[in-house]
């Protein structure tokens, strides 16, 4: 693991937590303190060369150690204390596991004596969280820590990365306790040996099957992302001539303007991802789960084709879609030698099948299913990300979002052309992601340019986190699209409930500009579209303040396409702004 050799001295238990950290190479950590950790926040008002951010709230630590995670590859660490501190740290863990973040979380507990006694805030956190971290643990005795703390950060960050939750005990970080401290050089176990390499066999029949598609696909996820391995796939994508679709969480492994890229696929993908995937004769899916929110209706998921599964996690591999031909590795030595093998041959994909298959996507592409009725009396959501891709593109930008209608506008609207650039909750879902996402993406990226998609919905879920931007000069820039409602519960009522908005609507609305104001923030409330891209530009001016743009929409607009629950790719639910003859059957 290359760790640095440590002479050993004598520290408390709080001190070697500190210490693992700083071997660890960490910078940021987020947490909120309370009297299980006392002793170790101790040793941290000792240590300046770590900054700890205190947040509001235990959710947002975690999820700003997310954020982190995901836009550096490094891992991210969240410190909280015991019992509703644990508790309430355990949204952003099972957010982070749902997408496979590297994230070590450290929760405090009673003393080792009491555990079991219902003693004050005890909790037994890694029980509560076995279901939704890599793995835990509970340290016992002070001796343990430095061991412990090396094989939660291994095993965060290698294989199919993940959080890992580390209990540490009050009694165990006791200042009058000392210990002699050497930090792990390396670390071996024997029950969790993650592969790396693909095997060649599996990689060779994966190149016969892809030499002799005619129809194939590439169905990218975030293992491309998380892996590394953007610009591997970009360079298997251009030898081969395949088109690439990604999923959410896959958007910006290959760049958005490549001609080889269809949009993103499943529910809200674009008509030519989703009827390519359905008529396609091989599928290359690469570090993708076949989440159900890509698949729609399995028995109807890419009726013809075989398919190949690369993915570093065994267990994800055909577990919901049997696959033909599957491949365990790291994503980037995989296509390394898928690359490879291909220009190895004499004889490549057949150019007239793919000639012929390129033609007919080019019938799909030609629907424009992400065409909107624009308007000059009220600001459309399609127009607000438009806009804002539009003032933002030239710079050096991270998105991050929170969960509903707003945040497929964004993977829709934003063209992202770089990986690890859009920052969002995908598996889990999670509303209040979003602004303690962007704080340590910016903590993570202090020039950078930083920007909160959100609604007013999720955005009051972790508001309360303004304060923490405040304290630590965070500019942010959160772009609130405020339709009044909790606008996909609404669009789902509108589409199958017969418009029955059963407690969808967001009544008792804060003033949200003049509440950024109170917490010292730029508040700007823009309603007219022909205000918009000039509110975006002043706001994005001040390089120095957090600005809060509460931007409101269109009540009524809905997301399409939209692939109803149980229904195929082929099934989609098209604009009604698309003409009727291009709405094809």
């Amino acid at each position: 693991m290359g760790y640095l050799e440590v002479t050993a001295v004598d520290l408390t238990g709080a001190e070697i937590v500190v210490q693992a950290l700083k071997e660890e190479g960490v910078e940021y950590v987020w947490g909120y303190p309370g009297g299980a950790v006392l002793h170790i926040y101790d040793a941290l008002f000792q240590e300046k060369s770590l900054e700890h951010i205190l947040v509001r709230h235990e959710q947002a630590a975690t999820h700003a150690a997310d954020g982190y995670a995901r836009a550096t590859g490094k891992v991210g660490v969240a410190l909280v204390t015991s019992g509703p501190g644990a508790t309430n740290a355990v949204t952003g863990i099972a957010t982070a596991y749902m997408d496979s973040i590297p994230m070590v979380v450290l929760t405090g507990q009673v003393p080792v004596p009491f555990i079991g006694s219902d003693a004050f805030q005890e909790v037994d956190i890694t029980g509560i969280t076995r279901p939704c971290v890599k793995h835990n643990f509970l340290i016992k005795r002070v001796e343990d820590i430095a061991e412990t703390m090396a094989k939660a950060f291994y095993i965060a960050r290698t294989g199919r990365p993940g959080p890992v939750l580390v209990d540490i005990p009050k009694d165990v970080t006791d200042p009058g306790v000392r210990v002699p401290f050497e930090y792990p050089k390396k670390v071996s176990m024997r029950s969790y040996k993650p592969v790396e390499k693909g095997n060649t066999r599996q990689v060779r029949k994966a190149v016969e099957l892809m030499v002799k598609a005619r129809r194939p696909v590439v169905y990218t996820g975030g293992g491309v992302v998380l892996g590394d391995a953007s610009d591997d796939l970009r360079k298997l994508v251009a030898h081969t001539n395949f088109p690439v679709t990604n999923t959410l969480m896959g958007l910006g492994s290959i760049a958005a303007s490549d001609d080889h890229f269809l949009g993103m696929l499943g529910m809200h993908g674009t008509y030519e991802a989703n009827m390519a995937m359905h008529e396609a004769d091989l599928i290359i899916a690469v570090g993708a789960r076949f989440d159900d929110r890509v698949t729609g209706k399995l028995a109807q998921f890419c009726p013809n084709a075989k398919i190949i599964h690369v993915d570093v996690d065994p267990a994800s591999i055909s577990k919901n879609v049997r696959v033909d031909v599957p491949i365990v590795g790291q994503v980037k030595p995989v296509l390394r030698d898928m690359l490879k093998f291909l220009k190895e041959r004499k004889t490549g994909p057949d150019a007239g099948a793919l000639k012929e298959w390129w033609a007919r996507i080019k019938t799909w592409r030609d629907v424009d299913c992400l065409k909107y009725a624009n308007s000059d009396k009220v600001i459309k959501p399609q127009y607000a990300i438009e806009t804002l891709h539009k003032v933002t593109k030239r710079r050096n930008f991270y998105l991050t979002s929170d969960v509903g209608q707003h945040q497929m506008f964004a993977a829709q609207f934003y063209p992202f052309e770089k990986p690890r650039r859009w920052i969002n909750s995908g598996g889990l879902g999670t509303m209040g992601f979003g602004l303690p996402a962007a704080m340590g993406v910016q903590q993570a990226f202090p020039k950078a340019t930083v920007a909160c998609v959100t609604g007013e919905a999720s955005i009051q879920m972790c508001i309360q986190e303004l304060a923490t931007c405040s304290q630590h000069d965070l500019p942010l820039k959160i772009v609130l699209l405020n339709n009044g409602y909790m606008g996909m519960v609404r669009q789902w009522q509108e589409f199958f409930y017969d418009k029955r908005y059963s407690h969808s609507y967001v009544d008792a609305l804060p003033d949200f500009a003049r509440l950024a104001e109170t917490y010292g923030h730029v508040g700007m409330t823009i309603e007219n579209p022909g205000d918009l891209e000039a509110a975006y530009k002043e706001a994005f001016g001040m390089k120095d303040r957090l600005v809060f743009m509460n931007v409101i929409i269109d009540p009524e607009e809905n997301v399409y396409p939209m692939i109803e629950a149980g229904k195929g790719h082929h099934e989609m639910h098209m604009s009604p702004h698309l003409s009727a003859e291009r709405e094809l059957a």
